[in-house]
C-alpha cells in the first residue's frame, strides 16, 4: 500500500479509510505507530507522515484518543454512546448524551425515525473541517411513545395522517379500514404499528382516536395533550370510583382532629380557581389559647405579642388509599397540566373541584402547619396536625391587594398583618442568599369561544407573595422536621430526632452550571457589571441578585435576567437532599398543594406514617416515583409552553401587517426572536429576512454579527417589527424589521 493502490498514487482519503477499518477491526487495541505502519504497510517516510496527519485529525475529531506521542487507539467513549433523542420539526434533530455532555446533530436520513423522548444508541461521525459533529442513531433502545398526532387526508383507496408539525419526512400511512371514521381535515392521534425498515417505505398506523375539526379550539387544546402522550379525558371507571367517595365527615372523624373551625380562616387564590388546596388561618395567641402554653412561653417575653398562623392544606390521601384506582391513575399522571384555557386535573373533579378543595363555609379536612409567630415573623413553636377547618372567606388575589393597598375590606387588619410577616419572611430568605426572580407569567383573557381578547403578563404583587411565602414556610419547615434529624425539636416532631433521616421526598435544587456563570461574567463585565462566579453559594446568589437589580431599567436589562435564567439548574423531586439553591434552604419539599402534585401526596402520606412511629420507607421506590413526577412536570410545562404558543398566533391572526415596538428575546443561528412590548407577543425574524448581509452567530455574546457592514442584534436590543405571517398550524409568527 505504500507507494499505490489500484494503479493509483496513495491519497489522504485512502490513508483515512485504511485508518478507520484498522482501528474499528481492533476496537480495544492501543497502536503504536510501528504496528500501525506495518499493517497497512506503509514503507515509505511521506505515507508515514500523511498518516500520522490523518490520525492527528481523527484525534481531534474525536475519533481516536492519543495515547502517549507514539500510539493511538479508538475513542469508544465518544464513537458509541446511548442517550435520550430529540426530534424537531426543522429537521435539526439532537442526541442528549446519559453523561450530560453537549446535544449532537442528527440528521433527519440518520434518525431511524426515532421520535423524541426515545432513548437510543448512536455512533459518531467523522467531522470534517468546519462541520458540525454529527451523530447516527444506529438502534432505539426503547420508544418512549408509539402514537402521532396530525391531520387526516383520507384518499379512495388510503389514507395519511399529516403529522404536527410535520415531524417526519413521509406522512403516515393508515388502511382505510383503520381511519375509524375520521374524515379529510380531521384531527387525529393515530398509533404507530409498523416502523419502516429503511427510507422508502412509509410508517403504517391506525386511528385511535379522531379529535375533530382542525381550528376547533378545544380539538386543538386536545392535539396538544395527546401530542406529548397527556391525557386529554378521565377514564370512566375512575370517575366512577371518585363518585361513591362519601362526603361527609363523620363527628368520630371530626373528634380525630384538631378543630380550627371557629378560628378566622379563608383562602386566596385567582379569580377564576375552582381548586382550594390551601388556606390560612389567624388568631392572637392569650395566655391560656391552645398554642401559647409553657413551650411558647419560654421561646417569648412576657410582654411579647403572639400569633397563631395555620397553614391548612386539603387532606387528599385521608380519601384517596395508596393503590386505588385513583391513586394509580393520579401517579401516574403526576401533575394537573394548565393550559391557557382549561385545567387537565391530576384528580378526579368530584375529588378536586368539591370533596377536597377548601371551599368557602364548609367544613373540609386538612394536614396543617401550625406557627405561633411573633410580629417578626419569628418562630416561636410549631406543630404538625391532621385538622378540621370551615373557610370563613374565599379571596381573589385581586381583593387582598386592595386592602393592601388601603381600601376597606373583610378582615383588613388581620390581611395586613400577616402581609408584614410576609415581608418580613421575603427579606430574611433573600438576605440569606435567595436568589430574586419576580417571574412574570404570560396569561390570556378568553371569550365564550375560547379566542383570546387581550394578551398580558401577572407579575408578583404583596397579595401573591404573603400566600408564597407562608407556604414556602411550611414547605421548609416539614422538610427540616425530617432531613434535619440531627436537630430534635419539640415533642410533636419527635420522629426528626433520630440519627439517621427517613426516606423523605425533596423539591431539590442545584448550584448553577459554572460555565454558564463564566458565560454571564463575559457578557455581564461587557456592561461594566461585575458578578460572582466563584465563592460560596450565598456569596454568588447576593452577587447575581445585585447584577440584577444594577440592570433594572437599563438596555441590558432583558440580556442580563436572560443569560443568568441560563445559568440556573431545573428543580427536581429526589429522595436524595441537595438542598435547594434558588431559595437557599438546606431542606424543601412540596407539601402544600396535593390536589394538584404527586410529590404533595406522597410527602403527605411519608409524614403521616413517621408521626405514627412507622419505619423508613423505601427509598428506591420512592426515588422511582420522584424521577417520574420530574419527568412529568417537564412534560406538562412543554403542553402548556405550546398552548401559549398557539394562543399568541391566534390572537395576532387578525395583526398581519401592522407594525410594533419590540425587543429581542432570543437569538438563534437561523435568526431572531422578538417579543412586542405591547402584548408579549413573541415571533421570528429569519436570517432571510434581516438586512443585505451575511450574518455569523456569536453564541458567547447572544448576538448575530453582520460580517460586511458589521451591524448587531444583540439580546434584549429595541426593534420596531411587522408581522409577517401567523401560521397556526405551525403555531408559529413570523415577523420582519420594519423600515
Amino acid at each position: 500500500m505504500g507507494k499505490k493502490k489500484g494503479g493509483r498514487r496513495l491519497n489522504k482519503q485512502m490513508v483515512a479509510d485504511a485508518l478507520q477499518s484498522l482501528f474499528q477491526a481492533h476496537p480495544g487495541e492501543t497502536l503504536s505507530l510501528k504496528q500501525i505502519f506495518k499493517a497497512l504497510k506503509l514503507d515509505t517516510h511521506p505515507a508515514k507522515m500523511l498518516a500520522v496527519d490523518v490520525m492527528e485529525e481523527m484525534a481531534w475529531e474525536d475519533w481516536l484518543s492519543k495515547v502517549g506521542v507514539s500510539a493511538y487507539k479508538l475513542n469508544l467513549k465518544t464513537q458509541v454512546q446511548e442517550g435520550t433523542f430529540l426530534r424537531k420539526a426543522n429537521g435539526k434533530n439532537s442526541f442528549m448524551p446519559d453523561d450530560g455532555g453537549k446535544p449532537v446533530f442528527v440528521a433527519e436520513r440518520n434518525s431511524m425515525f426515532a421520535l423524541t423522548g426515545d432513548r437510543v444508541r448512536v455512533a459518531f461521525m467523522a467531522r470534517r473541517q468546519n462541520h458540525i459533529k454529527e451523530a447516527i442513531v444506529t438502534e432505539i433502545l426503547e420508544r418512549k411513545h408509539d402514537q402521532a398526532v396530525g391531520v387526516l387526508q383520507v384518499e379512495k383507496d388510503f389514507a395519511f395522517l399529516n403529522t404536527e408539525g410535520n415531524i417526519f419526512v413521509h406522512d403516515i400511512l393508515i388502511p382505510k379500514k383503520k381511519l375509524k371514521g375520521g374524515k379529510t381535515g380531521d384531527k387525529a392521534v393515530v398509533k404507530i404499528t409498523q416502523w419502516p425498515s429503511d427510507e422508502s417505505k412509509n410508517i403504517v398506523g391506525e386511528v385511535v382516536d379522531v379529535l375533530g375539526k382542525q381550528g376547533d379550539n378545544t380539538v386543538e387544546m386536545h392535539a396538544i395533550l395527546a401530542q406529548y402522550g397527556l391525557p386529554y379525558r378521565y377514564p370512566q371507571r375512575v370517575e366512577d370510583a371518585a363518585n361513591k367517595i362519601e362526603a361527609t365527615i363523620s363527628q368520630e372523624e371530626i373528634d380525630r382532629r384538631e378543630d380550627f373551625r371557629d378560628v378566622l380562616t379563608f383562602t386566596i387564590d385567582p379569580k377564576d380557581a375552582k381548586d382550594f388546596d390551601d388556606a390560612l388561618s389567624f388568631r392572637r395567641l392569650a395566655d391560656n389559647s391552645p398554642a401559647s402554653k409553657a413551650k411558647v412561653a419560654q421561646h417569648s417575653t412576657p410582654d411579647t405579642q403572639l400569633y397563631e398562623v395555620g397553614v391548612h392544606i386539603a387532606d387528599v390521601s385521608h380519601y384517596i388509599p395508596e393503590g386505588s384506582i385513583i391513586d394509580r391513575e393520579a401517579q401516574q399522571r403526576a401533575t394537573s397540566v394548565y393550559l391557557v384555557d382549561r385545567t387537565i386535573p391530576m384528580l378526579p373533579e368530584r375529588l378536586c373541584n368539591f370533596i377536597c378543595s377548601l371551599r368557602p363555609d364548609e367544613e373540609k379536612l386538612c394536614y396543617s402547619v401550625v406557627f405561633a409567630l411573633d410580629a417578626e415573623a419569628n418562630i416561636k413553636s410549631w406543630h404538625l396536625a391532621h385538622t378540621v377547618i370551615r373557610s370563613d372567606r374565599r379571596y381573589a388575589y385581586e381583593e387582598v391587594q386592595d386592602i393592601l393597598d388601603g381600601n376597606d375590606g373583610d378582615y383588613a387588619k388581620e390581611l395586613r398583618l400577616l402581609s408584614k410577616m410576609a415581608q418580613k419572611l421575603r427579606e430574611r430568605r433573600f438576605k440569606s442568599g435567595a436568589v430574586k426572580f419576580d417571574r412574570e407569567e404570560l396569561h390570556f383573557d378568553i371569550d365564550a369561544d375560547g379566542h383570546p381578547t387581550r394578551c398580558f403578563f401577572k407579575k408578583s404583587t404583596p397579595a401573591t407573595q404573603l400566600i408564597e411565602e407562608f407556604m414556602l414556610l411550611a414547605n421548609r419547615t416539614v422538610a427540616e422536621s425530617i432531613g434535619a434529624a440531627h436537630n430534635a425539636h419539640d415533642s410533636h416532631n419527635s420522629q426528626s430526632s433520630q440519627k439517621k433521616a427517613k426516606t423523605f421526598v425533596y423539591r431539590v435544587h442545584d448550584q448553577p452550571d459554572p460555565q454558564k456563570l463564566e458565560a454571564l461574567r463575559h457578557v455581564a463585565s461587557a456592561f461594566g457589571y461585575k458578578v460572582k462566579t466563584s465563592g460560596t453559594k450565598g456569596a454568588i446568589s447576593k452577587s447575581l441578585n445585585q447584577l440584577m437589580t444594577d440592570a433594572q431599567g437599563r438596555r441590558e436589562q432583558k440580556l442580563i435576567e436572560t443569560v443568568t435564567l441560563k445559568a440556573m439548574m431545573k428543580a427536581k423531586y429526589s429522595t436524595h437532599n441537595i438542598g435547594h439553591y434558588g431559595l437557599a434552604f438546606d431542606y424543601y419539599t412540596h407539601f402544600t398543594s396535593p390536589i394538584r402534585r404527586y410529590p404533595d401526596m406522597m410527602v403527605h402520606r411519608l409524614l403521616t406514617k413517621y408521626q405514627q412511629g412507622g419505619r423508613s420507607a423505601n427509598q428506591d421506590h420512592y426515588e422511582d416515583l420522584c424521577e417520574h413526577s420530574s419527568d412529568m412536570e417537564q412534560v406538562a410545562q412543554n403542553a402548556e409552553r405550546d398552548s401559549i404558543k398557539y394562543k399568541m398566533v391566534e390572537f395576532m391572526a387578525d395583526k398581519v401587517g401592522q407594525e410594533f415596538d419590540a425587543h429581542i428575546s432570543g437569538v438563534q443561528s437561523y435568526g431572531i426572536y422578538c417579543e412586542i412590548d405591547e402584548n408579549h407577543c413573541e415571533g421570528l425574524v429569519g436570517m432571510h429576512d434581516l438586512d443585505g448581509d451575511y450574518y455569523e452567530f456569536d453564541e458567547k455574546n447572544f448576538q448575530l454579527v453582520g460580517r460586511r457592514h458589521h451591524r448587531r442584534y444583540q439580546l434584549g436590543d429595541a426593534v420596531r417589527i411587522k408581522v409577517a405571517r401567523a401560521n397556526l398550524e405551525k403555531r408559529q409568527l413570523d415577523f420582519v424589521l420594519a423600515d
